[in-house]
């Protein structure tokens, strides 16, 4: 192990804080959406996309270590109370002097080959995580108490990926979490641990909500995911401030980023949230890899699993729910209040401009934007964020 890499291991305390794994969106599908529940067409259909992934992973895992290749960690934000914690990170090849988290294009994050099943040790502020894993979620196995083991560190799934659930007394605020793997130097990110005080938290889209991507219209939407500069993305305008308001109005409430743009281009992202002065906060995105669920989440579905997860994380917070007209935030939106009634004060939607939501839409008539969501909960509609402020905050303040 290199010098740097001990003087890590020596520098952490030696009382360990017990984690576990546990069955999430990455391996797990809901049960309507199991591979054994859809019809045989279907089913045939994911097995050959699954394989054809498979193969791909195989081919570009043989390249890259022919290149000198060999694991990394890329961490990401975390989230959770005064008694637990959820950390996320991935095992991805890189190249010897690779930095993770670095700002790059989305065509280069696109291209990242998982390294999977890879040894990763995790501290908190510097207390080092003794980790129990119990069978293989991503099969569905129910829980086999004989697989279980204690380590001193994590092991990540089949897509490098390593979602625990670390038990603990932390004070609210921002601490640190570092990741290691061998041969490399320990990373960190940011933990957000929310007060048990907060009675409101912030779930917003990031694609053209607050950032502009153009989605509805796919030839847009790809070149700025893959190969605009990151630091020529464009902020929806008054939106940074909007959330700034919120910050001000609510100072306990944490802010979840919940996007259906994937994992590989976290980077920017974040890079993102910081340049144009949004809180910070954990970003949920989507996993591109078929192969543990035998699909790959449709928009809609992703935002569903992971708006679950946060209630059931949070199960005495209440929501502020923020998306655009472009994709299908309004139907998404309505579908969680359905869900969970009286767990969402407002719902806010910005509004597409016909040229964004598509370039033939003002020529057809048409417009590719979804009506207002029919719901008990209060839905403000606005083409930015000076124009949802103007609305929105007046009744929170009064109502909340």
């Amino acid at each position: 192990m290199p010098a740097a890499d001990a003087t890590d291991e020596d520098e952490m305390a030696t009382v360990p804080i017990p984690a576990r794994r546990v069955v999430t969106t990455f391996d797990a599908a809901s049960k309507h959406e199991r591979i054994e529940n859809k019809p045989l067409p279907v089913q045939a259909t994911r097995r050959i996309i699954t394989n054809a992934f498979g193969l791909w992973v195989r081919f570009s895992t043989r390249a890259v270590r022919r290149w000198g290749w060999y694991p990394n960690v890329e961490p990401y934000v975390g989230y959770g109370t005064e008694d637990y914690s959820r950390l996320i990170c991935r095992t991805v090849y890189a190249p010897e002097r690779a930095q993770s988290g670095a700002l790059t294009r989305g065509i280069r994050g696109m291209l990242t080959v998982p390294a999977p099943h890879r040894q990763v040790r995790i501290a908190i502020d510097g207390n080092p995580l003794s980790t129990v894993q119990v069978g293989k979620s991503e099969t569905y196995d129910r829980v086999d108490r004989t697989l279980e083991r204690g380590s001193e560190y994590a092991i990540s799934d089949s897509s490098g990926y390593l979602d625990l659930v670390a038990e603990h007394r932390l004070e609210p605020g921002v601490h640190r979490v570092s990741y290691q793997v061998a041969r490399r130097k320990t990373v960190h990110a940011n933990l957000f641990t929310v007060p048990s005080t907060a009675r409101v938290g912030i779930i917003s889209d990031v694609d053209d909500t607050i950032m502009i991507t153009q989605a509805p219209t796919l030839w847009k939407a790809a070149y700025n995911l893959l190969l605009l500069n990151p630091k020529k993305k464009a902020s929806v305008p008054g939106m940074s401030v909007l959330f700034t308001k919120l910050a001000d109005l609510f100072p306990d409430a944490p802010f979840f980023y919940l996007s259906t743009s994937p994992w590989n281009v976290e980077s920017s992202i974040r890079h993102f949230i910081e340049d144009h002065g949004f809180p910070e906060g954990p970003l949920l995105l989507r996993d591109l890899d078929p192969r543990p669920k035998t699909f790959v989440p449709t928009g809609p579905q992703h935002k569903l699993e992971f708006a679950e997860q946060l209630m059931a994380d949070f199960p005495d917070m209440k929501f502020i729910l923020i998306g655009d007209d472009g994709q299908k935030d309004p139907t998404t939106y309505a579908t969680i209040t359905r869900r969970y009634p009286g767990r969402v004060l407002a719902i806010a939607i910005r509004q597409l401009s016909p040229r964004e939501s598509s370039p033939l839409s003002s020529v057809a008539g048409v417009t590719a934007t979804q009506p207002v969501p029919v719901t008990d909960v209060p839905v403000f509609m606005g083409t930015t964020g000076s124009n949802l402020m103007k609305t929105m905050l007046p009744y929170l303040r009064e109502h909340c």
